[in-house]
């Protein structure tokens, strides 16, 4: 058994893992303590080697590393020579180990010359590292989880915590049991899971975040909430700004879209609570605005000296397993490495001596829409994109794919062989994955976990630091990058951490500067600040001493404005994106797995009842914007605010094309931190026009060109689901289906033009390999069951009429399920309940349910209400 680290989300969980693929939580590590999310539990069941890139690629075509990594050198050195060092470029990412991270930004800054490497984190917390950066003087992440036990007040904004950190949520709900008193407040348009057993939740309207922290920000004052010992510079103009737009309760309630009262509930909370902390995600930072929303929340806690003691702070937790150690090593086009800076006096210069650099950027590079732009306007003529899909990721996406399919030179670095983006690629570098890799990542506490290799690295897969050092070498940098393995590169990240240091910058890991290989391999659970000289502080900002120049803090004048892109008659509507509690960015891991796509099949668009019009729930919408359009499947859901949809960001072409929402998200950007407006984009919905829909059930998949509309996952072992829509001529596209899935057996048809029903099975040796169902409308049999079918070794007669008409013979149909870790549908959980089970404890010890990761527990809890509501009297 080997302790590694989960490579999904920012809580940096622990897991022990085996070569076989069983995978448990870690008890000794202090993110999680044993406890794994649904994506976490199924992780074994994503290690397969379906679909990797095993060998060096060039033109599609297998190539050796040799010849692969000359070709890479001289491309990008021809492009240099003839374009000048910002003609190229690196987009990386959060899934890169810090040792990566570091090769990566050493190789970019230092010897190509340039700033142009970016990250996808630029898409999930670059407006905190900028907020971070005016308040602190550094990007620093002053809680720990331990805060959010203590606290007294827990302020959720932006933030689906029980679905995207399901984890640190559950660790919540254990302390309110053992704290009654505490209280959570959750601040998000929509009512999400994360909203079930909130003491106060409020709906503001999108965008509105600075004017209601603003508006807490005047109430605290005009209360006399102020903490001198902060000595925060800045507070009068800070003052002013809120003032201009929320000078009381009721202009901040106006403003956001709010009910007064429960604003001044949350005022008077915040103002009589010591122990508060603020805890803040994507839905902050995704924002034109959205490092003056950090600052506004970093405001109210400077203001009231509610930071540096236990249980208060603002906490920026972050979306991806290593997106913090990406900001250690500089891997953003604005920072350098070790918290070092391009614009502060001396810091490149430090940067230059230590790695003897002499051609090191001197200027920021750009930044992730700016970069892409740049592609396709052909000032980056060289782009190498290392572990994203910044061809599905990025707002506008379409463009971004045109500029990539018409760039001299596309290298890709990756697991999988077949990607929107790798498609695009002119070279193709297989990458190890998740449990062939070895180094370290650093979680939203700031602890480094170590992560650990317990496969083999299969084909001829490398790590992304040694492809990027032989490219190094290559172009005659062989010296700076002559590491051994990931251990030499971490003792340089630490020494460059402590170097002309002394205090000056809160991250410093210098301690570790002279590990060794068998301390390095052993290392435990570490947080940082660890320096080499001088303690280690228990709590930052413990002492109000801040990495300033005078060691004061500041607080930021926040002035609200409006998103970057108003809704208009033409586009009406708010559309919000974002992550799905069982699927992790672009599908290339959660997507191999049924059980994860067992409970959200298909990409949806949430929308409010009243917003709906002619769009039936479960019927197809069509999202559109000015410079993209989606096909989704339409969820009525009352906890949506009129005005605003939401759609989640994870489909790809290979998975349903025309569900990639991010084809509609516009890409405004934050002016200071460059991070893209995901959450408020204008756009307009209506009834997709299918003449007919359907779906297919066949145990080979036949790809996503089905139908204008096709959604493809795994549905079980061996059995491949295939929802489709189309506006053809039912009998004509039922023909066309037919013919296209022909094989070695007949199949069995049932036609009823009339009423538009088109059925037929395939059974090969007596077993089900296909079944084909089309009707008139989105209303077709239940999918579960008529999978189940297809395990069994032969169907009875009995079966065999019943696949046809749609519905078992007898007994109830399964349904989808709701606890994803034990397979527990809806249909066992009411029963549970109908049985006397009046508590979610009740309920989990009866069926198992939301005894895992705790994730499911919000919609169980949806379950006993309803109940609860159908029992009273009428």
């Amino acid at each position: 058994m080997t302790r590694t680290t989960c490579p999904y989300c920012g809580v940096g969980c622990g897991v022990i893992a085996a070569a076989d693929g069983s995978v448990a939580g870690d008890r000794d590590h202090p993110a999680n303590l044993g406890r794994l999310c649904s994506k976490g539990t199924a992780l074994g069941e994503t290690i397969s080697l379906d679909g990797r890139l095993l060998y060096p690629e060039i033109g599609g075509e297998r190539a050796l590393w040799d010849t692969a990594i000359k070709l890479v050198a001289e491309k990008f050195a021809e492009t240099i020579a003839a374009h000048g060092p910002d003609s190229v470029a690196l987009y990386v990412s959060g899934q890169l180990l810090t040792e990566d991270y570091y090769a990566a930004n050493k190789f970019t800054k230092g010897f190509l010359g340039t700033g142009n490497i970016d990250s996808n984190s630029r898409l999930c917390m670059a407006s905190s590292v900028a907020g971070h950066k005016r308040a602190f003087g550094e990007d620093v992440v002053p809680c720990t989880y331990e805060d959010l036990e203590l606290a007294d007040l827990i302020v959720l904004v932006g933030s689906n915590l029980a679905w995207c950190h399901p984890v640190i949520f559950q660790r919540i709900v254990a302390a309110r049991v053992m704290r009654p008193g505490m209280r959570v407040v959750v601040i998000d348009p929509r009512r999400t899971a994360t909203c079930e057993g909130a003491d106060l939740f409020l709906p503001l309207r999108p965008g509105s975040d600075v004017a209601l922290f603003n508006g807490l920000l005047a109430y605290l004052h005009q209360g006399g909430a102020i903490d001198q010992n902060v000595g925060a510079i800045g507070m009068e103009a800070a003052l002013a700004a809120a003032l201009e737009s929320s000078p009381d309760v009721e202009a901040t309630a106006a403003l956001c879209g709010l009910d007064a009262p429960d604003v001044a509930r949350f005022f008077e909370w915040f103002a009589t609570t010591p122990r508060v902390v603020t805890l803040f995600s994507q839905g902050v930072n995704q924002s034109s605005a959205g490092a003056d929303k950090v600052n506004a929340i970093i405001n109210v806690h400077l203001l009231t000296g509610r930071i540096g003691t236990p249980g208060a702070g603002p906490f920026s937790i972050t979306g991806q397993p290593n997106a913090m150690g990406g900001r250690e090593v500089g891997a953003l086009a604005n920072i350098l490495a070790a918290h070092l800076d391009f614009d502060r006096p001396g810091d490149p210069d430090i940067a230059r001596r230590f790695w003897n650099a002499p051609v090191l950027a001197t200027k920021p590079g750009l930044k992730a829409v700016d970069l892409f732009h740049a592609v396709a306007e052909k000032r980056v003529r060289a782009i190498w994109i290392i572990a994203t899909n910044p061809a599905v990721s990025l707002p506008e996406s379409d463009s971004v794919r045109a500029a990539l399919a018409a760039c001299d030179f596309v290298v890709v670095s990756d697991c999988v062989r077949e990607s929107d983006t790798a498609d695009l690629a002119h070279v193709r570098l297989p990458a190890l994955a998740w449990g062939e890799k070895d180094g370290t990542v650093t979680n939203s506490e700031r602890v480094i976990s170590r992560q650990r290799a317990f496969l083999p690295a299969p084909g001829e897969a490398r790590g992304d630091w040694w492809a990027i050092a032989q490219v190094a070498a290559c172009m005659g940098f062989t010296d700076a990058f002559a590491w051994s393995g990931p251990a030499d590169i971490f003792r340089e990240h630490a020494a460059l951490s402590g170097t002309a240091n002394g205090g000056r910058r809160v991250f410093d890991i210098s301690a570790l500067a002279a590990i060794s290989d068998a301390a390095y391999a052993a290392l435990p659970p570490t947080r940082w600040p660890c320096p080499a000289v001088g303690p280690s502080p228990a709590r930052l900002f413990g002492d109000f001493r801040f990495p300033t120049p005078d060691g004061r803090p500041r607080m930021v004048a926040t002035h609200f404005r409006e998103p970057a892109r108003a809704t208009s008659v033409a586009f009406p509507l708010v559309l919000m994106t974002g992550r799905v509690r069982d699927q992790w960015h672009t599908m290339t891991r959660t997507g191999k797995t049924a059980r994860l796509l067992s409970h959200l099949p298909e990409p949806y668009l949430s929308v409010h009842p009243d917003e709906a019009g002619a769009i039936a729930d479960g019927g197809l919408a069509v999202v559109e914007a000015a410079t993209g359009r989606a096909v989704l499947r339409a969820r009525h859901d009352p906890g949506m605010r009129r005005g605003a949809v939401f759609a989640p960001m994870h489909w790809t072409d290979r998975f349903c094309p025309a569900g990639r929402i991010n084809t509609a998200v516009n890409a405004a950007v934050d002016p200071l931190s460059g991070q893209p407006e995901l959450k408020h984009s204008a756009v307009r919905i209506a009834k997709f026009d299918a003449a007919w829909h359907g779906f297919l059930l066949s145990a080979e998949a036949h790809g996503t060109a089905l139908a204008p509309y096709c959604a493809v996952l795994p549905a079980a072992a061996g059995v491949w689901r295939h929802e489709l829509a189309g506006d053809d001529a039912p009998e004509a596209a039922f023909a066309r289906l037919l013919d296209l899935l022909a094989g070695d057996g007949g199949w069995t048809v049932l036609r009823d033009p009339a009423r538009g029903v088109h059925r037929a099975v395939r059974l090969e040796g007596g077993r089900l390999r296909a079944c084909l169902f089309l009707g008139p409308d989105h209303a077709l049999p239940a999918r579960d069951w008529l999978v189940g079918l297809f395990a069994l070794d032969a169907l009875s007669p009995v079966a065999r009429r019943a696949l046809l008409a749609g519905r078992p013979a007898e007994g109830a149909l399964p349904e989808p399920p709701v606890c994803v870790c034990h397979g527990v549908g809806a249909g066992v959980i009411r029963a549970a309940i109908a049985k006397g089970c009046a508590t979610v404890e009740a309920v989990g010890q009866a069926t198992k349910a939301g005894t895992n990761c705790g994730s499911c527990k919000p919609e169980i809890g949806a379950l006993l209400a309803a109940h609860e509501t159908e029992m009273e009297p009428a």
